[in-house]
């Protein structure tokens, strides 16, 4: 049996980035889902280390402005949410907007990403 108070050290004193990768590892490996426990750790771990708040998982995809290929942009847009050309067109000429709210950090950057190379101005909030 593991020394029960040495775990609970190592466990305070980890990161928000260590929390998450033994998150992951012990949902991959061992099908756990310690949800609760991650919070409590992430907090602990946060106020005894000093650390930032923890990480945003939640984005909101904004766009600020079509830019000056506007048909590139809107063709995107179109594109990238399933939408017919004149919804999508009213969505940019709607502009700064809301595109997608609520979307994890790899999509909202992937979003981002794809409208910025069509030549928009894109926030993530």
């Amino acid at each position: 049996m593991a020394d029960i108070k040495a775990l609970a050290e190592q466990l305070v004193e980890l990161t928000i980035k260590d929390v998450t990768e033994l998150v992951q590892i012990m949902e991959d490996e061992y099908g756990i889902k310690p949800a609760a426990a991650a919070v409590a750790v992430a907090g602990g771990g946060a106020a005894g280390g000093g650390e930032a708040a923890a990480e945003q998982t939640e984005f909101d995809v904004v766009l600020e402005s079509a830019g000056g290929s506007k048909l590139k942009v809107v063709k995107e847009v179109k594109s990238l949410l399933g939408l017919g050309l004149k919804d999508a067109k009213e969505l940019v000429d709607g502009a700064p907007t809301t595109i997608k709210e609520g979307v994890d950090k790899a999509e909202a950057e992937s979003i981002k990403a794809a409208l910025e190379e069509a030549g928009a101005t894109v926030e993530l909030k």
